[in-house]
């Protein structure tokens, strides 16, 4: 009788092992941890930041929250008074810096920084005291891009694009309006990029530059917000920006735009250094508790700001000349 024999079946025959995709290695801007849900997150940030081109009023954070706080701080109507010297200029600066808090780059920035409040110190004075450092890092960035800037302005800024006066009415574009569009959308694909990165699926374009020096993205992430003076079309900082260019002065003008960048993040740090010292540690503990947390807020802050000054500054603006349709409420 003959003898069945039972052959185990191949290796050909067994299915694959399922390989897990390969993540990058951790840094400042992705932890190494991904939340569960990356593409909900994607996807809610990004609604949010285009939501937010819908109803945002530019009328209304410019002139009726920007004009009265820098008419409130210089106790004069800033924009019908003319800056009459240097000592008057820097006052002007720092003031209108202050009514300029309310950006997109300093929402991101600082949300990014918010897995680092309450790190190391259970004391709420302890927590912000360690709060400064990082505040002090973006700091000197935003100033070393914003005085960079300043100089150039001194140096070459009436023949600049922000120093035109036209308002490119009627479908056409003035130069300083173009120069806000593609800076700010620079900015928006930068933070949008950030954005992915946190969340493990784009490179971290500071990894190696990080591992050498560790505080190099927070210089970054000021010099963001320095840069934001580059396209600014806000009408008090073309007042500044035409009395420095007109100056001539390249002291007065580098010291002037860094007290304009130092002036738009006072606040927002203010705020910082308060919730770090409130809820900082528990802030801390519930982000560590589950680390994709920090990734997932992280992303989320860059994503949509990123959305937000891409589709604000290069799709709304062709529907304000009427080049394109555009959803935007009544206000708007």
């Amino acid at each position: 009788m003959a003898q069945t024999v039972r052959r185990s079946p191949s290796n050909r025959s067994r299915p694959a092992p399922a390989t897990e995709p390969t993540l990058p290695a951790p840094s400042f801007f992705f932890n190494g941890h991904v939340p569960r849900r990356r593409a909900l997150v994607i996807a809610v940030s990004a609604l949010f930041g285009f939501a937010l081109t819908v109803v945002w009023s530019a009328s209304f954070v410019d002139r009726t929250i920007g004009d009265t706080v820098a008419d409130s701080l210089l106790g004069h109507a800033a924009k019908e008074t003319p800056i009459t010297g240097v000592l008057a200029g820097i006052v002007f600066a720092l003031a209108t810096g202050v009514a300029g808090t309310f950006t997109a780059c300093n929402v991101a920035v600082f949300s990014a920084l918010a897995p680092l409040s309450g790190a190391g110190s259970t004391t709420r004075r302890g927590r912000m005291a360690a709060a400064l450092r990082p505040l002090g890092r973006i700091a000197l960035g935003a100033v070393v891009v914003s005085a960079s800037y300043g100089v150039v302005v001194a140096l070459f800024g009436t023949g600049m694009p922000q120093f035109e006066q036209s308002q490119g009415g009627g479908g056409a574009f003035s130069g300083r309006l173009i120069q806000a569009m593609v800076v700010y959308g620079l900015i928006g694909l930068i933070m949008t990029y950030l954005g992915l990165a946190a969340l493990g699926l784009l490179r971290d374009p500071l990894a190696k530059l990080t591992h050498r020096f560790p505080n190099a993205p927070l210089y970054f992430m000021g010099g963001l917000i320095g840069a934001f003076l580059i396209g600014r079309p806000f009408a008090l900082f073309r007042q500044l920006f035409r009395d420095t260019a007109e100056s001539g002065n390249a002291l007065y003008a580098a010291l002037g735009f860094s007290l304009q960048s130092i002036g738009n993040i006072l606040v927002m740090s203010l705020l910082f250094l308060l919730v770090t010292g409130l809820l900082g540690n528990r802030l801390h503990r519930w982000m560590t508790a589950r680390p994709s947390r920090a990734s997932a807020l992280m992303a989320a802050a860059f994503i949509a700001a990123g959305v937000f000054l891409v589709l604000y500054w290069d799709v709304r603006i062709l529907a304000r000349r009427d080049l394109i349709w555009y959803p935007m409420a009544p206000w708007a």
